[in-house]
């Protein structure tokens, strides 16, 4: 039996990163920082904000994640993040400013090709799963913008880490009572593959920036382009 074959085989929960992986996080943000940004009279790049906001984010994320200290939800570090690039761009802004940008994460739209692909694997007789760091609330309020209804939501706020602590990942063992040999988890991020794989499940990269995955003994066993690719590689046989 192939190593495809047998990931098909074994998995009976597919599991999915949600910002940037469902949604398309870069775009929809960038879309909507950039007439703020031209109503603060900032000439800087909005694309380039973003990445610098989301970089921010996660680096405040990880921090959290490692320190001796009550969980922050994603909420906060997010309007910290954002804060502190404004800051250094010296644009004035106010609470309230700062609150909204974060409320467009929660209505972010989903890459193209996600919400076909999701049906057809759905169809092919996968059980389906959001692991976010997002918080639960805003997991739940971003539902209606994506269209599509998960067999199960899971925010970080249940175990208490961001990912790629590995208590993340056993919070879908825990809540969906699937063995972590059953699940395959799929995002376009290096970290969380890498996390969700030294945890011991079968994973999937989506490579849509078609970057290297880096070198790490936790190797992807999947890399697909997208999410077509993703379907027809799991269609089972």
């Amino acid at each position: 039996m192939s190593k495809l074959n047998s990931i098909i085989e074994n998995t009976k929960l597919i599991i999915f990163d949600q910002y940037g992986t469902i949604v398309d996080m870069q775009k929809g943000l960038t879309e909507a920082v950039t007439p703020f940004l031209k109503k603060k009279n900032w000439s800087g790049d909005p694309n380039r904000f973003v990445t610098w906001w989301r970089r921010t984010h996660f680096e405040n994320s990880m921090i959290d994640a490692l320190s001796k200290n009550k969980h922050t939800n994603y909420r906060e570090i997010g309007q910290n993040a954002v804060s502190y690039v404004m800051d250094r761009c010296n644009i004035n802004y106010t609470k309230n400013e700062v609150q909204w940008l974060i409320s467009q994460i929660e209505t972010l739209k989903p890459f193209v090709d996600v919400i076909i692909s999701l049906n057809k694997l759905r169809e092919t007789g996968y059980k389906m799963a959001i692991l976010s760091n997002g918080d639960i609330d805003m997991l739940n309020n971003a539902k209606p913008y994506i269209g599509f209804d998960m067999d199960y939501t899971i925010s970080v706020q249940e175990s208490g880490y961001f990912k790629p602590h590995w208590k993340t990942y056993r919070s879908v063992e825990l809540k969906t009572k699937i063995k972590k040999e059953n699940c395959l988890f799929v995002a376009n991020h290096a970290f969380d593959c890498i996390g969700a794989k030294s945890f011991g499940m079968f994973t999937a990269f989506i490579n849509r920036r078609k970057r290297p995955f880096g070198h790490t003994q936790f190797q992807p066993d999947i890399i697909v382009k997208d999410f077509h690719e993703l379907s027809k590689v799991l269609e089972k046989i």
